[in-house]
């Protein structure tokens, strides 16, 4: 199989405050880290080489890969400092990427982009064997959008060519991409080095007008759950918890009281709830201690430190945000 270059480097604004304390797809998803699932897919796929691209309070990724010799990968990372973006991220990271891709395929070959706050089961042989039949210079794996009053889409002519590129909120018949793509390392070639640039936003209607017919569509019905906000990462969170017995509720070194309650709730790592405490589709963040006696609903606590997220106060000591 091809390389795989991971997107993780973002602020992950959206998700804050949660994202105030790891970077988004260093978050436990029922037990798991994100990245962790992520890297379990693609080593499932038979892809060796990954590279994750990093920015955004990049030890709490580090600490939890390494080097990925545990899932049987061979994990490198490409350090961005301002980020890049979608499209100057993967600029960056080419020279690692096509170093990786020797070892499979030949210098310069097709390479995976996976984006780092999404879980999907997206058959990843079918979408490079698809990729390589067409010659696209680019394609993205996408669903029906079943929701555009949430999601921007994707639109799409009856030959699986793009055409455009659909806002949120627009009536035009879409897919949703779901995070999953396969390029040719040329796509990259007019993106301007060390300079923050994006993809949808600038690069593909670019190619969209100069090369149409290059960027092509992967019609899939795969399973996509998203983590962009707090309510979708409480929401996917407790969705593969319920379906996976081997999921914990609590992250490690976690002390629960006997008569504490605890209802659809994630609790990360070196969590203490004191005695008499409820909890209710709540997340809690690492190190937090909730108080005894206090009873919490549809917010996040977390240790108060450093920048405060909107709509974030104080309250018992504990830093709480509506989800």
């Amino acid at each position: 199989m091809v390389p795989a270059l991971v997107l993780t480097a973002g602020p992950a604004t959206r998700l804050r405050p949660l994202s105030l304390v790891r970077a988004k797809a260093a978050l436990p998803v029922a037990g798991v880290p994100l990245i962790r699932r992520i890297l379990g897919s693609l080593a499932a796929a038979g892809i060796a080489d990954v590279v994750l691209n990093l920015h955004h309070l990049p030890h709490t990724l580090t600490a939890i890969v390494g080097d990925g010799s545990d899932l049987g990968l061979a994990v490198r990372y490409s350090w961005e400092t301002p980020v890049l973006g979608s499209a100057g991220g993967p600029k960056r990271a080419l020279p690692l990427l096509a170093g990786l891709g020797a070892r499979d395929s030949g210098l310069g070959e097709t390479v995976l982009i996976v984006n780092g706050d999404t879980l999907t089961n997206v058959d990843l042989r079918g979408l490079v064997e698809e990729h390589r039949q067409t010659g696209a210079l680019v394609t993205l794996a996408v669903i029906r959008n079943a929701d555009p009053d949430k999601y921007g889409g994707v639109t799409v002519s009856g030959d699986g060519a793009v055409t455009g590129f659909a806002k949120r909120g627009s009536r035009e018949p879409s897919f949703l991409f779901i995070g999953v793509q396969a390029v040719e390392p040329e796509t990259f070639a007019t993106v301007p080095p060390g300079v923050p640039y994006e993809t949808v936003g600038t690069l593909y209607p670019s190619l969209l007008a100069s090369r149409p017919g290059l960027v092509r569509a992967f019609r899939t019905t795969a399973e996509f759950m998203d983590i962009g906000t707090p309510a979708d990462y409480l929401s996917t969170a407790l969705a593969i918890a319920g379906r996976d017995r081997s999921a914990v509720a609590a992250g490690a070194r976690a002390r629960i009281a006997a008569d504490a309650r605890i209802e659809r709730s994630v609790l990360w790592d070196d969590v203490v709830v004191q005695e008499g405490a409820m909890l209710k589709e709540c997340v809690v963040t690492d190190g937090v201690v909730v108080p005894a006696d206090t009873s919490w609903h549809g917010v996040t606590l977390r240790v108060p430190t450093g920048e405060m997220a909107t709509g974030e106060r104080v309250i018992e000591g504990v830093a709480v945000c509506p989800l």
